[in-house]
Formats: C-alpha cells, sequence, structure tokens
C-alpha cells in the first residue's frame, strides 16, 4: 500500500465519519450554508494534498475543520472588502440586523440548546419556511453528505426531480434571507416533526443502503441511533421522540443476523433470533408502553409496537399477525403513506391469505409515487408464487430487479429468479 493510498483511505474515512460534524461546526461560525458546504468540500480536497506532503494529523475532524472555517472567513473578508470599496452597489446602508449578522459570523452568538452539533444542523435545516420534502433533501445531503441519487431513491423521485429540489431550498434560503442558526429552545418543537423524519430516513438508508455493494452503512445507523437518543434527553415528554428511538433499537436488534457469513441477504423467516439484541429489545418494549399510555399513539410509536411484535414472538410462526394488521390499520389513520398500505398487505397475506393481499398490491400499483418502489414488484412476485403463478411472478422478480440499486437485494433477487428456473 503506497503513502498516497493510505491518504486517499484516511481522507475517505474522515468524509465517511467526519462530514457532518465539519460542515455543522462551519456554517455555525459563517450563517451561510451554500459557503460552508463549499469551503468543506475544499478543505477535502486540501487534505489530499497536505496530508500527502506532511502527515495524517491525529484529529482529523479538526484540522478539516480548522481549513474550511478559515477558508469561509477569507471568502467573508472579501465580500466586506469589496462591500466597503463598492458601497453604491450595496443596496442601503448597515443597519442594526447588519451588525447583528457581522457579530454572528464572528462566532458571537447565543449558547446553543441543542448539545450535538450534527443534531443542531438537522435542527438549522429543518427551517418552517421550507417545504417539508425540501426540509428532508437539503439535511439529508449536508448533514450526512448522501449523493443526491441515493436521496432521491429513498424519497421515491428520480435524481433530476431530487436535484432540483435541493437547487430551489437553497435559492429560497439565500433570496428569502432565512436566518442560517441554530434554533431556540421555543422554535424546536415546529421543527421537531421533520427532524424526526430526518433521523429516520438516515437510519433507513442506513439499515439498507440505496446503492452499493453491502446491505448496511452501519455509520449512518450508528449516527441516527445515536441522535434518538441525544433527543430523547432533549425533549424527554415528546411521545413521538420516544417512539423513534424504540423502533430504531427494535430494528437495530436484528443488525447481526440479516445476511448469512457470505453476505447473502436473509429473510426474517431465516434470521436467528437467539443473535438478536435482547437488551435493545427490551428498552425499545419499555419506550412503546409508555407511548401507547400517552394518549393517542403517533406515526413512531405505532411502527415501533409493529417491529416489537416481530421481535419478541419466540419463531417467525408465532408472530400475532392479527395485532399487526391492526396495528397497521391505526397506522394508516395516523400516517396515510402507501408503504404503510404495502406492508399491511404483507401482513394480511399471513392472516386471510395472499389471494385478498394481492388485491390489496394490485390496487397500490395505480399509485405513482410507488413506481420506483422495487419492494412493491418483490412483495407482489412472493404473492404470486404462493398462488401457484411463477410465470407472472418471475415477471414481477424482474421488475424489482431493474428498480433494485443494492448489490446484496438484487443477488437476492436473482436467486429467487434462478431458483424459480429451475423448478
Amino acid at each position: 500500500m503506497t503513502e498516497q493510498t493510505e491518504v486517499e483511505r484516511a481522507v475517505a474515512e474522515a468524509h465517511r465519519r467526519d462530514w457532518a460534524v465539519v460542515l455543522a461546526a462551519t456554517a455555525c461560525a459563517v450563517r451561510d450554508l451554500d459557503l460552508a458546504e463549499e469551503c468543506v468540500q475544499e478543505a477535502y480536497a486540501a487534505a489530499l494534498a497536505s496530508w500527502a506532503r506532511t502527515a495524517i494529523p491525529v484529529n482529523p475532524a479538526a484540522w478539516l475543520t480548522t481549513t474550511a472555517k478559515r477558508r469561509a472567513i477569507d471568502v467573508l473578508r472579501r465580500q466586506t472588502t469589496f462591500r466597503s470599496k463598492l458601497p453604491l452597489l450595496v443596496e442601503g446602508s448597515t443597519g442594526p440586523d447588519d451588525e447583528v449578522d457581522m457579530r454572528e459570523q464572528a462566532g458571537q452568538q447565543p449558547e446553543d440548546v441543542v448539545p450535538d452539533e450534527r443534531l443542531r444542523l438537522i435542527f438549522m435545516c429543518c427551517h418552517p419556511a421550507l417545504a417539508p420534502e425540501a426540509q428532508l433533501a437539503l439535511t439529508l445531503r449536508l448533514v450526512c453528505g448522501l449523493p443526491t441519487g441515493d436521496i432521491a431513491r429513498a424519497l421515491l423521485v428520480t435524481e433530476p426531480t431530487m436535484a432540483a429540489r435541493l437547487t430551489r431550498a437553497k435559492r429560497k434560503i439565500s433570496a428569502a434571507r432565512i436566518p442560517v442558526r441554530a434554533p431556540s429552545a421555543a422554535e424546536l418543537p415546529d421543527r421537531l416533526r421533520t427532524v424526526l423524519g430526518v433521523v429516520h430516513l438516515m437510519f433507513t438508508m442506513g439499515h439498507t443502503a440505496p446503492t452499493g455493494g453491502p446491505v448496511t452503512r452501519p455509520d449512518l445507523m450508528n449516527q441516527a441511533v445515536h441522535l434518538a437518543r441525544v433527543l430523547r434527553q432533549l425533549m424527554p415528554d415528546e411521545g413521538e421522540v420516544r417512539g423513534l428511538l424504540a423502533l430504531l433499537l427494535v430494528i437495530d436488534a436484528r443488525r447481526a443476523t440479516r445476511t448469512d457469513a457470505y453476505g447473502r441477504l436473509l429473510r426474517l423467516s431465516e434470521q436467528d433470533r437467539s443473535l438478536w439484541d435482547r437488551s435493545a429489545i427490551a428498552e425499545a418494549h419499555e419506550l412503546i408502553v409508555a407511548g401507547l399510555r400517552g394518549g393517542r399513539p403517533g406515526r413512531y410509536v405505532l411502527e415501533a409496537a409493529i417491529a416489537s411484535l416481530h421481535a419478541e414472538a419466540p419463531t417467525y410462526d408465532d408472530t400475532d399477525w392479527p395485532q399487526i394488521v391492526r396495528l397497521y390499520d391505526a397506522l394508516l389513520q395516523a400516517w396515510p403513506s402507501p408503504v404503510v398500505a404495502l406492508n399491511r398487505a404483507v401482513a394480511v397475506s399471513m392472516v386471510a391469505g395472499p389471494a385478498e393481499a394481492l388485491a390489496d398490491v394490485e390496487q397500490l400499483e395505480a399509485d405513482d409515487r410507488l413506481a420506483r418502489y422495487h419492494y412493491l414488484p418483490a412483495i407482489k412476485a412472493d404473492l404470486l408464487r404462493r398462488l401457484g403463478r411463477p410465470e407472472e411472478a418471475a415477471e414481477a422478480d424482474r421488475r424489482a430487479l431493474e428498480l433494485a440499486g443494492n448489490e446484496a437485494e438484487r443477488q437476492f433477487l436473482s436467486g429467487r429468479l434462478s431458483e424459480a428456473g429451475r423448478a
């Protein structure tokens, strides 16, 4: 391994692990998301050359943050000089708002109520002046450093649509002069719903990576669980915060059994339940019980309750499917999503049989929001196979294979097609 290769690996690891922290620190210092993102990207590019000449720093995140902040401050200084030398090109004169902004850029900011830098950045991006879908997209791009294509897959839209959404969000922040700052304690509740959605999507994209080889991205899963715990400490009385933490814990408890020793994806019925993290499942159960007692349960409490029923069943055959269907009915009332309806169809197939579930799935095929969702044809294929219609099942599997981006899932679908062909 050459020194240059070691540097490239170190920069890649720093990007995977520290991108959000570096960006959060830079954005909080300069109060400009576009400028912060540009300077952080430049800092990572500079690291490739600098670390090759000297050495990989002991604390890469600190090096990158310092470099990004210095570059951003240089840009701000040039802008200030430009305004001072060409005052006629500046609309109006410096007023109280400008002085406050300059003090904030210099680091004279009020004490932040959100203790975690990454979570602070999420709250900053989830500004209520932006549409909820724009908040989600912008935060996943900035906080997670995820590719636009992966975000598009997670939100079930095309990559050009997602790129345009990100551009519009940044333009609106600039045009409307939306302040890039950490929110006050009073502003947190108005942003909480989207923040919960961001943390959940971060975990989901780690649980099953939209693209690439491995099934999971443990870094994203670990970050999401950490953020959910910080949220729980920050807002302990919020039922949906408890629900989200419970949901992530109970799903993460099965992480070690999702693939076999060769990386092959395993169905829930094939997983070794003795290897599941029972302490995490028990912690989740306590949070769920508290959430169900606290009045009408919300989306995340209900999702967690469904996942908990799967986790607490001694075997796959012992799963309480009727209760799961009832919980899905309640979840559809709290969160009327076509993805929820599709998952409900799977539970219905275990209670009323595959024919009734297939009718539900075929109705969902008319929903444009699921046109790029590879789980829909994959579930349809499974139902058709159970109904003794192998040719139609193979056609549905081929459609799912066309849409799937994760290599482990593609291999799983290819294996089903091969088995059907041999049969």
